[in-house]
């Protein structure tokens, strides 16, 4: 059942579609808030409907590399984990590493977190030392740029832990 939430979403995102057109940046936001609150209410098919759709606009309009481009697959990835498709998962958080080193840098916290992202997805996989190699890249640079006390560092240290035990 669609809830009063995803009505006004969609509503709203109607009307930007007909005054600003399908490939307005902020009819893209909106197309990506109400995958966001379809995920949210556990409509995976979806939202995932709804980001590939902003992911293949964005590439077409902005192309690979830009950030919004980036942040839809940043977006995708976790849905295609929820529905089981790893792989998929794993090949867009690829692209997205490789693209944001060749644009930010090694140490750029988006890198960090895609570095992140990615090594939960490879220990979802079973690969565990790939994720371990990543974890103790973000560890390390987490905690030389942010500091051993900040909640990232600390996140990832813990997790780095667990992949340790595993």
């Amino acid at each position: 059942p669609t809830t009063r939430s995803q009505r006004g979403h969609r509503l709203f995102l109607e009307s930007l579609k007909r005054v600003l057109g399908e490939e307005s940046p902020n009819t893209l936001s909106a197309m990506n808030n109400l995958a966001e609150a379809l995920s949210a209410q556990a409509d995976l098919a979806g939202a995932r409907r709804l980001q590939e759709q902003v992911l293949e606009v964005r590439r077409r309009v902005l192309g690979d590399e830009h950030p919004d481009t980036l942040t839809s697959m940043n977006n995708l990835a976790p849905t295609l984990r929820s529905h089981g498709d790893l792989a998929g998962a794993r090949r867009l958080q690829e692209q997205v590493l490789e693209a944001i080193c060749r644009v930010w840098g090694e140490e750029h916290p988006e890198t960090l977190t895609s570095k992140n992202n990615l090594a939960r997805t490879l220990y979802d996989q079973g690969d565990l030392a790939g994720a371990r190699r990543l974890m103790e890249q973000v560890v390390s640079a987490r905690s030389r740029i942010l500091g051993k006390e900040h909640p990232d560092t600390i996140g990832a240290s813990n997790f780095l832990a667990h992949l340790n035990l595993a």
